[in-house]
């Protein structure tokens, strides 16, 4: 994917850069599309093309109130999660925020009951009681969706504290955006982290707001997290978040390494979301233009564009994923509709308090 990644001013954010820790650590990875099975190349299209025809499923929902409260949608940011994710096991975690479907997706967890945690239903993976920022499922190691700005550092850390203890092969994967740097629990958990040099990577899905507002406008220095974590100690790399190899090859990586004892490691995905922060969102704060400039890159387009023109898989083997996809979304929310309301009586049940 030949694009590159553009900062808030119009310049080009370079791929891969390191900080000077990790000039060595996370380097000798060039590897590409051509070190992975057509089966891998379309997987991982297939799952990012899933979790854009889940979120578009959604948002349809929502607007006619069969999903409620809250709802932060993923599109555009599909290839950090899908990319992220493909090198971990079943005994790996993962811990992430409350825009949480697509790394919900991405970690394998089904879909029928991903959609009707969303509609409230009884089948729902939280029995409906969880909802959209809440995603669980033990058996996939996947703890969660968390509203709280910033609460899903310690829990992660606590997770991979466990692993090295327990002298596991496991790693913990956190995500987190760019306006849950500004919370102290973000500094506490990288300090720990190096001190107790825990299996944990940190990826950063920077998608250049924290709510409504540029990164630019509350951080002062440079709008790069990434060189900031050398002072912990901790080997950190810049990727482009909107191609899903270059963050799947800075996974590889790091998850190998993690695996090695040479943790914590910190991935920065800059990356960008279609959307407004949740769907009611009017996005005034930013204009049109920038938002076009960014579709131009879309990862659920260029990706297997790319792979068309090179190739590696043909236009009909991706036609037919894209009509899998739509399938199996449409099976989902038909799932949901029919799935029953959570009984009143069960309104304390699995309430930990």
């Amino acid at each position: 994917m030949a694009s590159q990644a553009k900062t808030k001013s119009g310049k080009p954010a370079k791929s891969a850069k390191r900080s000077a820790a990790a000039s060595k650590s996370l380097e000798n990875g060039a590897t590409g599309a051509g070190s992975y099975s057509q089966d891998e190349l379309l997987e991982m299209f297939r799952q990012m093309c899933l979790i854009r025809q889940f979120e578009i499923a959604c948002g349809e929902h929502y607007a006619k109130g069969n999903i409620r409260g809250f709802l932060h949608l993923y599109i555009g940011q599909e290839a950090t999660g899908v990319g992220a994710l493909r090198p971990l096991t079943d005994q790996d975690y993962v811990v992430t925020h409350y825009r949480d479907h697509g790394h919900a997706i991405s970690r394998g967890l089904d879909v029928n009951r991903s959609m009707a945690e969303l509609f409230g239903r009884k089948t729902g993976l939280s029995k409906g009681k969880g909802g959209s920022m809440h995603l669980f499922d033990a058996a996939k190691r996947f703890m969660g969706g968390h509203a709280i700005v910033g609460g899903q550092f310690p829990l992660a850390l606590g997770l991979a504290f466990s692993q090295k203890y327990q002298k596991t092969d496991g790693v913990t994967v956190c995500f987190f955006g760019d306006g849950s740097t500004n919370q102290g629990l973000y500094h506490e958990t990288l300090n720990l982290a190096a001190v107790w040099k825990v299996p944990m990577l940190f990826v950063l899905e920077n998608n250049g707001y924290g709510m409504g507002t540029a990164v630019e406008r509350v951080r002062a220095g440079s709008p790069d997290f990434y060189t900031d974590v050398d002072r912990y100690g901790i080997d950190a790399v810049e990727v482009d978040g909107m191609d899903v190899l270059a963050v799947r090859e800075a996974a590889d990586i790091a998850i190998a390494k993690l695996r090695a004892g040479e943790g914590p490691l910190f991935i920065e995905a800059k990356t960008f979301r279609y959307v407004g922060h949740s769907y009611a969102d009017g996005q005034k704060y930013r204009d049109q233009h920038e938002v076009d400039e960014w579709r131009r890159r879309d990862p659920v387009e260029a990706y297997p564009q790319m792979l068309i023109d090179h190739k590696l898989v043909s236009k009909k083997q991706i036609d037919q994923v894209k009509a899998d996809v739509d399938a199996q979304v449409a099976a989902a929310v038909k799932f949901a509709e029919e799935s029953p309301e959570p009984d009143p009586e069960e309104l304390f049940d699995d309430v930990m308090a």
